[in-house]
């Protein structure tokens, strides 16, 4: 939906300057872009580490091209998290640590691609798994364990994301400062005549407008994206938190699952009925 939004900015804030009259070769002026810009971008690298610049060039383009969990994702999460612990159930820790050891090459896991290519999911399961199977753990040393880890990925995230943001506030004084040099420029032409001098100043006026519609109109927009998508990615992690918990309780595959689908936020849920069928798809399978 990224690029949808984008394309509207460009559709009404040009369209519009063009139905009164504007024309758009005045507002193509490549170097204040690289005043604005190129400022912009210095201050990133100065202000950030390199892993939290990588994660925040990563996370802006998801924001843009990427979307979070869908109720299908959801459902072929549960499916795994019931089938994996079913196994467990029926055939003790050992049938379960061969597909944890190496999910990537596991029959179960590569039955489910929309998990097995959520990395920090693979290892957020699989490690919990290992160390409860080897450990002598409570449910609340469980929950203890898969909260903080939660937190850590959070922290990360949210300084990519406060990273982004930073960039998006700085853009407008960028475009003042693109719009003052422009104005000393202009000073220069002061024996130019009119025409010039006004040319010269719509030049400088451009690099205001400029940073102000990529910061509200681009990039602002990015960092609350990329925010909801932390936060969507929280929550799938939240829903394999629920559903180990309960293992570590005790209970039984399906109400692991259910403890699970109730974390889901309801327009996201599926309904206990298509879990229902999809843990009895899994139970054959297994």
């Amino acid at each position: 939906m990224g690029i949808v939004g984008a394309v509207m900015v460009f559709v009404c804030v040009f369209g519009a300057y063009v139905a009164h009259g504007g024309h758009l070769y005045i507002l193509w002026q490549p170097l204040e872009l690289v005043i604005i810009g190129g400022a912009a971008l210095g201050g990133y690298v100065i202000g950030n580490p390199i892993s939290t610049m990588k994660m925040g060039l990563k996370k802006a383009m998801h924001g843009w091209i990427g979307k979070g969990p869908s109720k299908s994702d959801y459902l072929e999460l549960l499916q795994l998290l019931f089938q994996l612990f079913q196994i467990f159930r029926k055939d003790g820790p050992q049938a379960v640590e061969r597909h944890i050891e190496e999910p990537e090459k596991s029959e179960i896991f590569k039955a489910y691609p929309s998990f097995l290519k959520n990395h920090h999911a693979v290892d957020f399961l699989c490690d919990t798994m290992k160390i409860t199977l080897s450990a002598d753990l409570s449910q609340y040393d469980v929950d203890d364990l898969l909260t903080n880890d939660i937190k850590a990925a959070h922290v990360e995230e949210h300084q990519a994301s406060h990273a982004v943001n930073q960039i998006a506030e700085a853009l407008p004084g960028l475009g003042i400062v693109a719009a003052v040099l422009g104005i000393v420029h202009t000073m220069g032409l002061l024996d130019q005549g009119t025409e010039v001098i006004g040319n010269s100043v719509g030049v400088a006026l451009v690099g205001t407008f400029l940073g102000v519609l990529m910061c509200y109109g681009f990039v602002g927009p990015t960092v609350t994206k990329m925010n909801n998508d932390i936060e969507a990615e929280g929550r799938y992690l939240e829903v394999i938190k629920s559903a180990l918990i309960a293992l570590q309780r005790g209970s039984p595959p399906l109400v692991c699952v259910e403890f699970a689908r109730r974390t889901i936020l309801p327009n996201e849920r599926p309904t206990f009925s298509e879990v229902d069928a999809a843990s009895k798809g899994a139970k054959k399978a297994a």
